[in-house]
């Protein structure tokens, strides 16, 4: 058999592995690649096979970087099953569409700036019906059963701990008349975390290929609901609002769970309005209650305490329309806002912070990654001012961030599942991480474990023939030195243009001849970086 890797190799987006047998084609996760304009060009090419010619698609969970580009993957032809759990169909409902919309909008807001440099309208990625056709594809697996989805593949799911309905997947494939159990990590999530089970221990696998995101770190052990409460009291105190940027699916179920355990408490006042202003939230929050099977322990006993409710606070309150997200920019009482994105770089979330960011009693909190570039980046790296829809903003409220939050495991506890294999794997594949976060992950694996360890490169395939295997190096290997070279040249292009950019958060409202020359600057180097490292 043959496992090629098409994406989150040295990368934390796009996950996709295709795997061929001499009888079948199946590809594990069809995920968009999302970051830079380098890193998302990449969903702009033509998969590196014939979708037509896939037999099954296994889907591990519903995150867009694993899940996104599945409405492109039935537009380009593809027919067959979609194999995932109830909770993950369910919650791509709400995502793939939520994408196509954005796809869509991106593809307008194209058109419009091509026409007016003469240039044709862009395509969009893939539309609100192509998300909708891809859905009627779906196909509902059960939790450890084996599932026959080929003559010579089945497939059993176990619980990854991640988001609800994620899954870590055993792929057994059966060969001259032997089976070898190939297991796909997906995304692992922490253990004692809020709502979801902790992840199933990992056994046995004749092949692993494990996520790396947080490889080379430790989630720090403090106690973030004695931290939480505190930001709360000191906001609402202040009389301000408190605005928490905050992902849709996961991040805000679980701040909610938090906010009901302080109150009840008594660590915070039951008094606050808590207000949920995203229309995908408010969707996964019905969808995460509508699915009590799926709940932890702690979570099933508060369930039932409240009769059949998982969030009883007094003053939630959830807005979807536009008209009613504008209202609450003028609150009459302090007040926690929790709207989309989490990394305030789009969304209503950016209406909140441009009313309350350059108030002083006023917080905002970020409780996850935020990468460089995006706004979240810039207020927690101390930005005193920013621009929101064109306008300057004076950032004078307090900026928080909380971490602890993330939904992936660090690298002690993925090694804590490993330590549990009864068997030495064949092969290990670390996957899902930053190349340099990646590699320190698989070192240290190899020093526990003394298993084969490899850290693929996007294109590279595993040929596998039972417990010996090869790797053969696909375009972006073979093309390596020249690629590192390319790769430093960008570091250095990327640490001036940083540099740029925070010298022109200096000049903002004090010397607008050196501010444009800066902005000139800026504008050149990003066009030299987008021309010339488009491939990397």
């Amino acid at each position: 058999m043959k496992l090629t890797f098409l994406g989150a190799a040295r990368t934390v987006t796009g996950s996709c592995y295709l795997l061929e047998t001499e009888q079948s084609k199946v590809i594990i996760d069809c995920g968009m690649f999302q970051g830079s304009n380098t890193i998302r060009s990449f969903n702009q090419r033509e998969f590196l096979f014939n979708p037509a010619d896939l037999d099954a698609v296994i889907l591990t969970h519903a995150h867009i970087d694993h899940s996104g580009l599945i409405p492109k993957l039935v537009k380009d032809g593809y027919k067959g099953h979609i194999y995932c759990t109830k909770v993950t169909r369910e919650l791509a409902t709400i995502m793939l569409p939520d994408s196509a919309h954005i796809q869509e909008f991106d593809a307008e807001i194209a058109a419009r700036k091509n026409a007016r440099m003469g240039k044709n309208a862009p395509e969009a990625l893939y539309t609100v019906d192509d998300a909708f056709k891809a859905l009627t594809y779906f196909k509902e697996v059960t939790f450890y059963e084996r599932t026959q989805i080929r003559p010579d593949i089945c497939v059993r799911y176990k619980l990854a701990g991640h988001i609800m309905g994620a899954a870590m997947v055993e792929v057994f494939v059966t060969e001259n008349g032997k089976e070898t159990k190939i297991l796909f990590s997906g995304d692992v999530g922490q253990s004692n975390q809020p709502i979801t089970k902790d992840p199933d221990p990992i056994t046995t696998a004749d092949y692993i290929l494990v996520e790396s995101t947080y490889g080379d770190r430790k989630h720090p052990d403090y106690d973030k609901e004695e931290e939480l409460a505190k930001i709360v009291n000191e906001t609402i105190a202040r009389g301000g609002n408190l605005i928490i940027p905050a992902f849709a699916v996961g991040r805000t179920q679980n701040m909610l769970y938090y906010f009901q355990k302080l109150m009840h408490e008594g660590r915070i006042s039951s008094e606050i309005p808590i207000i949920i202003d995203s229309p995908l939230a408010v969707k996964a929050t019905e969808i995460t209650i509508s699915n009590p099977q799926e709940f932890d322990a702690e979570a099933s006993v508060i369930y039932k305490q409240q009769q059949n409710r998982l969030f009883a606070i007094k003053n939630l309150r959830f807005v979807e329309s536009s008209q009613e997200s504008k209202s609450l920019n003028t609150l009459d009482v302090p007040s926690i806002i929790l709207s989309a994105s989490g990394m305030a770089d789009a969304g209503r979330v950016l209406h909140h912070l441009k009313h309350n960011l350059w108030r002083p009693e006023c917080s905002v909190l970020f409780a996850g990654f935020q990468s460089q570039g995006s706004l979240g980046r810039l207020l927690i790296d101390g930005a005193k001012m920013v621009k929101i829809m064109g306008e300057r903003i004076s950032v004078k409220a307090k900026i928080y961030n909380m971490q602890g939050f993330s939904a992936h495991a660090d690298h002690e506890q993925i090694m804590g599942l490993l330590k549990g294999l009864q068997n030495k794997p064949s092969g290990i594949f670390v996957v899902h991480g930053e190349s340099d976060v990646a590699q320190i992950f698989a070192d240290e694996i190899q020093r526990e474990l003394g298993a084969a360890i490899y850290v693929p490169q996007f294109g590279d395939t595993a040929i596998i023939d039972g417990d010996s295997w090869k790797v053969q190096e696909g375009e972006m290997g073979q093309a390596i030195p020249a690629i590192q070279e390319l790769r430093e040249e960008l570091r250095i292009m990327e640490k001036n243009y940083v540099a740029y950019k925070m010298r022109l958060e200096q000049l903002v409202n004090r010397d607008e001849g050196k501010l444009k020359e800066v902005k000139r600057r800026l504008q050149k180097m990003r066009r030299y970086i987008d021309d010339n490292f488009s491939d990397l």
